[in-house]
């Protein structure tokens, strides 16, 4: 028997915060601000993974930047 993963094309802002050991305030805020992208589907707002994967590029970059 084969075993399909499927992986979800779109986060929760609670899926985020898990991903990137956040609290939910701190991640609700992260999305409103803009600071990581996001769409609004009905009432909810999702998330691509790969602007997760951007968001976190991001802040290495500005600290790598911040250390040199």
């Amino acid at each position: 028997m084969t075993t399909t993963v499927i992986q979800p094309k779109w986060h929760t802002t609670a899926e985020v915060a898990a991903l990137l050991g956040f609290g939910l305030s701190k991640t609700k805020m992260l999305v409103l601000t803009g600071e990581i992208r996001s769409v609004k589907v009905g009432r909810n707002r999702r998330i691509l993974p790969a602007w997760v994967d951007e968001y976190v590029e991001r802040v290495v970059a500005g600290s790598e930047e911040w250390a040199a």
